[in-house]
This record gives C-alpha cells, sequence and structure tokens, in this order.
C-alpha cells in the first residue's frame, strides 16, 4: 500500500512522538492545500472547529479526530502513536510542597493517600487507575496477559470492583508493552482491557474516566482490525454517553456498531452472540432516548438473534449473552420507557440460575427492584435488593442509582419488611 512520504518524515514522527494528533492533522492538511473551511466541509464540522482540534493538546472528540485524519491521509499507527498515553517515565525526586493544593496534585502523595484509604472502598482507588492513564507506568510481566485478563474479568463478574480497579493499572501496563509488538491480537487485547476499565468507571458512576478509556478502547480495537473488539469498545462508549445524555450520538454509534457486526456474516456462535448484545445495548438506549418504537422493534430482534444461542454462554466469551439475558435487557427497556408493570412481566419468570455469574445474577436483582420501585411496592423491592446483594454485594453498594433506591427506602419506609436488614448490610460493607 502506498504511504505518502510525508508521513515518513522527520516532522511527521516527531508530532506522533510529540503525542500531537492535531498538528498530524493540520500537516496533513497543509500538504494537501486545503483550507480550514475545506476539510471542514469534508468531515462535517466548522472551519473553527477544526482549528480547535489542530491546536488543542487535548482529544476531545475522538470521533472527529479519526474522521479528521483518515481525510487528510494519516497513516493508522502514526494516528495510534499520537493518541497513546506517554511513555513511563523516570520516578520523581521527592519534593517539598507548599501548600495542601500542591499536596493533592503531586502523584507520590496521591498514592500515599490511596494506600491509607483503600478501605473506603473502590472510589478510593480511582487515584492509581488515575495515574495510570496518565502515565502509563512500566511494564510488570507477572504472568501471560490472557490469564491476567481472564481473572480480571472473573472479577467484574463477581462484582470484585476494588479488586479490579487495583488490578488495572499492571493491565494497562502490560497490555501497552504487548501492544508496541504491532500485531493484531495484542492490540485487540490492549482494547479488551480498556473495554473492562470502561465498564467498572461506568458501574461507579466514573463517566468521565470511562469515557477516556472508552474512547482509547474504541481506537485500539480499529488498529486491531478485530470486529468483536471494536464491538466491545463501541458498547462501552454508547453506555458512557447515554449517562452523559447524549442518547441519540448513543444510538447512532450502536447502530453502526450492530450494523459492523452483522456485516461479519455471523457465521460463528461468538458474532451471533456479539450480535444480540448490540442488540439489546440499542434497545435500552434507545429506551432511555424515548424512542419507544425502535425499543420495542430492537428487543424483538435481539430475542430472534439469540435463540440460536445456548441457555448458558461458554467460558471466556467476550459477549456472555443468552435468551434469559434478552429478556432481562427487555425488563430494563420497559422500565425505561416509564411500563413498570410491563418490565415486570418480562420479568416474572427469570430465575437466578439462568445467569452464570455473580454481576449478571445481581443484575436480574436490582432490575427487577428498579421496576418494583417504580410500581410503588417498597417491600418487594427490598427483596430483590437483598437478593441482588446476597449474589454480588458490589452491583448494589458500589452503584450510585442503586445505593440510591436503598437511601430512600431506608427513609420512607424504615419499618417495611427487609428494609432495615438491606440498609445495615450496605451500610457496614
Amino acid at each position: 500500500m502506498f504511504v505518502d512520504p510525508l508521513w515518513n518524515s522527520t516532522r511527521a514522527r516527531e508530532l506522533a512522538a510529540q503525542r500531537r494528533p492535531g498538528a498530524l492533522i493540520r500537516l496533513g492538511r497543509e500538504h494537501r492545500a486545503w483550507t480550514l473551511a475545506v476539510l471542514g466541509g469534508r468531515i462535517g464540522c466548522s472551519p473553527a472547529t477544526v482549528s480547535r482540534l489542530e491546536r488543542s493538546a487535548r482529544v476531545v472528540d475522538l470521533a472527529l479526530v479519526h474522521r479528521a485524519a483518515l481525510e487528510v491521509g494519516v497513516p493508522r499507527h502514526m494516528l495510534v502513536a499520537s493518541l497513546a498515553p506517554p511513555s513511563p517515565a523516570a520516578p520523581a525526586a521527592t519534593r517539598v510542597t507548599a501548600s495542601p493544593r500542591d499536596a493533592e496534585e503531586d502523584p507520590m502523595r496521591r498514592r500515599t493517600l490511596l494506600t491509607a484509604t483503600a478501605a473506603a472502598g473502590p472510589v478510593a482507588l480511582l487515584t492509581g487507575l488515575d495515574d495510570a492513564l496518565a502515565n502509563t507506568p512500566a511494564p510488570v510481566g507477572t504472568g501471560p496477559l490472557d490469564a491476567r485478563l481472564s481473572s480480571a474479568r472473573t472479577l467484574y463478574d463477581k462484582g470484585g470492583h476494588g479488586q479490579l480497579l487495583a488490578a488495572l493499572p499492571a493491565l494497562i501496563a502490560d497490555g501497552h508493552s504487548a501492544a508496541a509488538s504491532r500485531q493484531s491480537l495484542d492490540q485487540a487485547r490492549l482494547s479488551s482491557v480498556y473495554s473492562l476499565a470502561s465498564a467498572v468507571l461506568i458501574k461507579l458512576g466514573s463517566y468521565d474516566r470511562a469515557r477516556l478509556t472508552a474512547d482509547r478502547a474504541r481506537t485500539w480495537a480499529e488498529v486491531s482490525g478485530s470486529p468483536l473488539a471494536a464491538a466491545a469498545a463501541a458498547r462501552e462508549l454508547a453506555i458512557v454517553l447515554r449517562h452523559q445524555d447524549r442518547h441519540a450520538d448513543a444510538q447512532r454509534l450502536m447502530t453502526s456498531a450492530a450494523a459492523t457486526v452483522e456485516a461479519t456474516g455471523l457465521r460463528t456462535e461468538a458474532a451471533a452472540a456479539a450480535y444480540a448484545q448490540m442488540l439489546c445495548t440499542l434497545a435500552y438506549t434507545a429506551a432511555r432516548g424515548g424512542q419507544r418504537a425502535d425499543a420495542l422493534a430492537m428487543t424483538e430482534e435481539a430475542r430472534r438473534a439469540a435463540r440460536r444461542l445456548p441457555g448458558t454462554a461458554p467460558a471466556g466469551r467476550l459477549f456472555p449473552i443468552s435468551p434469559a439475558a434478552v429478556d432481562l435487557y427487555a425488563v430494563g427497556v420497559h422500565w425505561a420507557l416509564g411500563d413498570a408493570g410491563a418490565a415486570l412481566d418480562a420479568g416474572k419468570n427469570l430465575r437466578a440460575d439462568q445467569f452464570p455469574t455473580a454481576e449478571r445474577k445481581a443484575r436480574m436483582g436490582t432490575d427487577m427492584a428498579r421496576a418494583w420501585w417504580a410500581w410503588n411496592r417498597p417491600e418487594q423491592t427490598a427483596r430483590a435488593l437483598l437478593n441482588a446483594y446476597r449474589a454480588s454485594p458490589g452491583e448494589v453498594r458500589d452503584r450510585p442509582a442503586i445505593r440510591s433506591i436503598v437511601d430512600e427506602l431506608t427513609e420512607r419506609h424504615p419499618r417495611t419488611t427487609g428494609v432495615r436488614e438491606l440498609h445495615t448490610a450496605v451500610t457496614r460493607a
């Protein structure tokens, strides 16, 4: 494949090494003798937006960066290099801080505070992840990356959010080290690490961090060429966008992701599972955006897509969707559409033993609890949340939206059966 000599120039390599994707786009635009207006017209934005994109030291809209880079011919490997986080730096010498604000901003002091407050829960561990996202740590190399990624997914599946957050910095470091091989499988693994990071951050309600990790997951998935990694990354980003009230953007992203997976021909169970998962996420996204007809249609299409799938997904499958899991999504879809009765009806035949992981068993409990709460049934709400807590405490304790239901139950119905037990369990954790 022909590569313009521009991209082998010293200047282009320097800009990539300096992590300046905007400057690379400007280099390509000027090489083609295009004005800001010409490039803006080709990628669907104003000249002022192109100017900000080229000058900004921080990537705000990854999708726009990708479109602009593709338009001006930036090679994929060079764009990825420019988007990568900084390489590990030598430890800085200890310094005396002049104020409490300085102390908060000093990475070493933040890590000290992290160690001292780890018992406070998963949120305290976010500081360590912040450091890893800002400055990729040196590789740890404590075992095969596949096995460690599998163990990390197991932590997610059982609700071990704090343990997973503690493991992520080393996974990110070793994932980047492996991806330096430029092998597609290594790049797809790194994308999976970032997708997993995004998933747990969404659980904790840390949406800005989840947006960052989802963007990185998409970048590495695109580089790897893996349609399944790309689908996983797109799903996490759509969920973040949904939480940021960007429902239309999330729906467009999931529609595109579902079409891309469908275009593979769905010749394998893994691809069929990915397609069914995309449809489920698309249905729920449409429901949260108030698109009732689309949400219900996508739910039915997901049911049809899941018919060929086994009742229990094989271990290690990236999208462990099943017919029962689609029915659980239907509970959420009806709840999001404001129809608690239909949500309860959709979930009336679901059983915990239909779901292989603690996370899914607990999710059944929390989704049914939301429907019971909307139906103004505090006792059934408390019972469902207790079931969820017993399956996976983190699903009730760590999710802000679910924790708020516990607080409201305690305040409004303190004498209802199960409420005191639930409150005690959650606050004692």
